[in-house]
């Protein structure tokens, strides 16, 4: 089942393209303590995709979450605008309030978010304003 929530939207190849890629880069995951292996793929205003997985530290804090992972990447690429990303779980978890905020220095509050449950092969779509309706902004 999907359910589609207005905001700005990608086309249903790019959605299929993003939840392929975070499903696929979810196996690369290193999470040996918390066992949860999350995926993410997002789409830049350029067109390009850019994907991470979650990486754990024994040292807690030192985790980085898949979503930063694949921002980042994107931005070490010269990319600043995030169309859309697509994170897939075992359980349709949705991003954490750290992506969510991270997302927001990099993609407006109409961006779409793709939550996709690997268990369930579903998927719900929200906006990151819907997400984190007041995104901590600067002037």
């Amino acid at each position: 089942m999907t359910a589609f929530i207005e905001g700005r939207s990608v086309d249903a190849q790019q959605k299929n393209e993003l939840i392929n890629r975070a499903v696929t880069v979810r196996q690369f995951a290193h999470a040996p303590y918390s066992k949860y292996q999350v995926g993410a793929a997002l789409l830049t205003k350029s067109g390009k995709i850019y994907s991470g997985c979650n990486v754990e530290n024994a040292s807690y804090g030192l985790a980085i979450c898949a979503e930063r992972t694949a921002i980042v990447k994107a931005v070490s690429e010269g990319e600043r605008v995030v169309e859309a990303i697509a994170v897939a779980t075992a359980d349709g978890g949705t991003p954490c309030g750290a992506c969510r905020q991270f997302l927001a220095e990099f993609c407006g509050s109409d961006a779409t978010v793709i939550v996709y449950d690997t268990q369930a092969n579903s998927e719900v779509e929200f906006t990151l304003g819907q997400l984190l309706p007041n995104a901590f902004d600067l002037p």
